[in-house]
């Protein structure tokens, strides 16, 4: 009589690491796109936040408050990319487009994750206490990898933001290069 025997065929054990290499690469490719939708969130909560900061600075200093992009936290880029990062300041003289000027007190510095590119169509906004309105506009936060869907932050004139997936066509936003 034969003894059998405990271990696992070789067809067996190949077959188990096959299954096992396919479902980590499911997970992983998954785990990915997860962690590239939360970088997105989170550098779109940031702007979202940050305008409704501006906006109550506004009101509550009674003047011009700015937030333009920044590569180095003290000074305005003249661009429309903000993947670097952005400042908010009192922008006591309030220039067009907007920019720090000796004795604007910068109240807000960001940097960006450098997995995402955020890209607008205006070089500042502005929020005015009650004088005017503010500038309106949109800024788009895409993944470098394209592995997840833009996300749009719209500010309308009054200068209240909203979160977008799509434009008023209804087509999805994306990062230009």
């Amino acid at each position: 009589m034969r003894n059998a025997s405990a271990g696992f065929s070789l067809y067996e054990l190949l077959l188990s690491l096959v299954l096992i290499a396919m479902l980590t690469g499911l997970a992983v490719s998954s785990f990915a796109s997860t962690v590239a939708n939360g970088r997105i969130r989170t550098e779109v909560n940031a702007l979202f936040h940050a305008m409704h900061t501006a906006r109550k600075e506004s009101i509550m200093r009674r003047s011009v408050v700015s937030i333009c992009p920044s590569v180095d936290g003290r000074s305005c880029s003249a661009t429309l990319d903000w993947s670097a990062g952005w400042i908010m300041f009192n922008n006591i003289d309030r220039d067009e487009p907007p920019r720090v000027d000796i004795g604007e007190p910068v109240l807000q510095v960001h940097r960006a994750s450098p997995e995402v590119r955020i890209t607008a169509n205006r070089r500042g906004f502005t929020l005015r206490a009650t004088v005017k309105r503010a500038t309106n506009g949109t800024l788009v936060v895409c993944d470098r990898r394209s592995r997840v869907a833009a996300r749009a932050l719209v500010v309308s004139y009054t200068g209240r933001p909203r979160v977008a997936l799509t434009n008023r066509q209804g087509k999805s936003y994306f990062c230009t290069d």
